[in-house]
């Protein structure tokens, strides 16, 4: 299913959790047929102001305007009802004081998520098999460190226990 980033949405509340909600929207594939996909909106993505409890702004089964921020390869879909009430106030509404017709915005091409399609290893150059071979060398030390920093340092032991008075 093909969602441009950056587009707003009208969608309903299915769902809500202490850290947002999940609202439904329809949108149209590839072909032409619509489905409906359910995407979550962060309790920061809520209101301008701080939310401490989501359920003083939504309830499920509200009507909401959504925009799209971000598809993740897992399918996850990350929605902002803020920003769509940003970009729904910035638009004009009517003509400009001065009699002069506005400018025509150019418009950006929009942003249409599609997963990256991965190259089998046989059909990689040496060189990228060798970038591949670096990155994720490089991803299991950081989750190595990470997981060393979370039980406590060092292997060696700490410091104070390795003095000699």
């Amino acid at each position: 299913m093909q969602l441009e980033i950056g587009s707003v949405h009208e969608g309903r509340v299915k769902g809500i959790t202490q850290y947002g909600a999940f609202v439904e929207i329809s949108a149209a594939d590839e072909t032409g047929a619509v489905r409906t996909v359910t995407g979550m909106v962060h309790i920061s993505e809520v209101s301008d102001s701080f939310v401490r409890d989501i359920h003083e702004h939504l309830q499920e089964q509200d009507s909401v305007r959504v925009k799209v921020l971000a598809y993740t390869p897992e399918g996850r879909l990350s929605l902002s009802i803020r920003k769509a009430a940003e970009q729904t106030a910035a638009e004009p509404h009517g003509e400009q004081s001065g009699g002069r017709s506005p400018k025509p915005r150019r418009q950006a091409k929009p942003y249409v998520y599609e997963p990256k399609k991965t190259v089998p290893q046989s059909e990689m150059s040496f060189e990228d098999k060798l970038r591949h071979f670096t990155q994720q060398s490089e991803e299991k030390r950081c989750e190595l460190r990470r997981g060393n920093e979370r039980r406590g340092g060092s292997r060696g032991g700490s410091a104070r226990g390795n003095r000699k008075s």
